[in-house]
């Protein structure tokens, strides 16, 4: 009998069945696309399977994991670890008798894997500025938190967005929050909407399901709505101040201890949301939101800016 390139048998004509080798060589074919060949390591596979398709599986016996080519590269599927990054870290704990370490980039970097395997990852883009002059709150930035998300071996750009900008991890992206509406306008739409201005009855904008929230409602009275955020949306604001208060944060404790990050801003003199949202102000500029966590500003009082949004922030989590 003749065999496959990976080692599969199929019939000849000189093994009498002359009628059958054509469908017998297609059958064994097949079994190399969808079977799981082993090999002893990655260079004997290569070796064999020089011009892999798309849906081909195997295993390597050198580290016991399962392999699916996508089209373009051999990815584990199956038998992955956990994966160790090569940065120093920026801290360490334990929880449930598990030890983890992890990273966490206030700014734009790059993360470096040397082995591959599966970590957490939390990515928050940019919370965005309250409106200005009666303006409504600023929407977070979104809120993307992938657990055992698969970490390949190499170096990945970490991008981490300044305020009404996406950060990024590899394909995981986090994009930007709206903008908080100025005095008569609606707020922006993003991540989470930016609270709509006040002055006239102004929606809110929209946010992204899975990343965050709606905006609230400006109010005729002079009140902005509350800027969205990742834990729940912007209130609407009524002509009684303190009503456009803005959306909370949500809490994760990726780091060892819980942490509310992106917050919606308060519309005009309403607070800004638990998790790092700035108040808004009646006659003043809007308070900023604090610094990565994705935040919204505070809607600015008449005549005055709103406060800036957050930069975003990206922690990667890996047990050790």
């Amino acid at each position: 009998m003749a065999v496959t390139p990976v080692g599969n048998p199929y019939v000849e004509s000189s093994d009498l069945v002359a009628n059958y080798p054509g469908a017998s060589e297609a059958l064994a074919e097949r079994i190399d696309i969808v079977g799981v060949n082993p090999f002893a390591n990655a260079a004997a596979r290569d070796a064999a399977i020089p011009s892999p398709v798309q849906g081909q599986m195997c295993s390597l016996n050198d580290d016991n994991k399962g392999y699916r080519y996508d089209g373009s590269a051999w990815l584990v599927f199956s038998g992955a670890g956990d994966a160790n990054f090569t940065n120093a870290a920026t801290g360490t704990f334990s929880s449930g008798g598990i030890d983890y370490k992890f990273i966490t980039f206030t700014g734009s970097g790059e993360l470096i894997v040397d082995q591959a395997g599966f970590a957490d990852i939390l990515v928050i883009g940019g919370g965005n500025s309250g409106g200005l002059s009666r303006g409504g709150g600023g929407g977070a930035g979104g809120y993307l938190l992938a657990e055992n998300h698969y970490l390949g071996i190499g170096t990945t750009t970490v991008t981490v967005g300044g305020a009404g900008s996406p950060s990024r991890l590899g394909n995981l992206i986090s994009t930007p929050g709206g903008v908080g509406g100025a005095q008569g306008t609606a707020g922006g739409s993003g991540a989470s909407g930016g609270g709509g201005g006040g002055l006239s009855s102004t929606a809110g904008g929209t946010g992204v399901a899975g990343l965050g929230n709606n905006g609230g409602s400006g109010d005729s009275g002079g009140q902005g709505g509350g800027g969205g955020g990742s834990g729940a949306v912007g209130g609407n604001a009524t002509f009684a101040a303190g009503n456009g208060v803005g959306g909370v944060g949500t809490s994760s404790a990726i780091t060892g201890s819980a942490v509310f990050r992106a917050a919606g801003g308060g519309g005009r003199e309403a607070a800004g949301g638990n998790g790092g949202g700035g108040a808004g102000v009646g006659g003043a500029v809007g308070v900023n939101a604090t610094i990565n966590t994705g935040s919204g500003g505070g809607g600015g009082g008449a005549s005055f800016a709103g406060g800036l949004g957050a930069s975003g922030i990206v922690i990667v989590r890996v047990v050790v």
